[in-house]
């Protein structure tokens, strides 16, 4: 099979953006990734080409296909809500409207469970902006992955721990049949598998929940 999609990826050094860099590089279709980080990225690959940015300050990108966004962060690790959305919705953006710029019609977003701009929760809020922002774009394809609890620790992703993932963890993986599809927790390597299954073939908006997901993603 001749490799011949280009494709872009913001936050490979992530918990679900590492998964989806795994994915993109196994994928016999796929003829360059070019992973945009805020730190070196300790890898190496025929495929692989990494790009170290300032996300205040993007540079032009290099045309591509495909776009996958999983830029994120948490309010207690960006010290503000400000510097949050910084991240979360600033960053995400800029990058999605360079890599149009650069010629990218199909955008995969990981979102999550609730996202809504009219959610009373500040976290949805700004999740629900960025997908409404998206939407606005010239697109072929917006795939918005919507993943509720993640049941994968960030051991090893120089990553603060955070304590109240290894408290939530256990329990919602006892209790995730009896909890609605959308909220059912799931693993972060069947969000990647899902979207990089998804987006490539997609038309217009598509919604995938938790649950969809886990589905697609097996």
């Amino acid at each position: 099979m001749n490799p011949t999609r280009k494709v872009l990826l913001a936050g490979a050094t992530g918990l679900v953006g590492g998964q989806m860099l795994q994915a993109l590089l196994a994928d016999p279709t796929v003829a360059q990734v070019h992973a945009l980080t805020r730190r070196d990225l300790n890898l190496h690959h025929p495929k692989l080409q990494p790009l170290r940015v300032d996300f205040t300050r993007l540079p032009a990108l290099p045309p591509a296909d495909e776009l996958y966004l999983a830029l994120g962060t948490t309010i207690k690790v960006a010290g503000s809500q400000a510097a949050f959305r910084a991240v979360d919705f600033d960053a995400n953006l800029a990058v999605a409207r360079a890599a149009v710029a650069a010629g990218v019609r199909r955008v995969g977003l990981v979102s999550a469970a609730g996202s809504s701009a009219q959610s009373p929760v500040f976290y949805n809020r700004v999740k629900g902006e960025l997908e409404d922002a998206l939407r606005t774009l010239d697109l072929q394809a917006l795939v918005l992955a919507q993943p509720s609890l993640l049941l994968d620790l960030r051991d090893g992703l120089q990553q603060p721990p955070r304590l109240g993932e290894r408290i939530a963890i256990p329990i919602a993986r006892v209790l995730a049949p009896l909890m609605p599809g959308a909220y059912r927790p799931v693993h972060a390597r069947a969000v990647a598998l899902a979207l990089v299954r998804t987006l490539p073939t997609a038309q217009g908006v598509v919604v995938l929940a938790s649950d969809e997901l886990a589905r697609i993603g097996r």
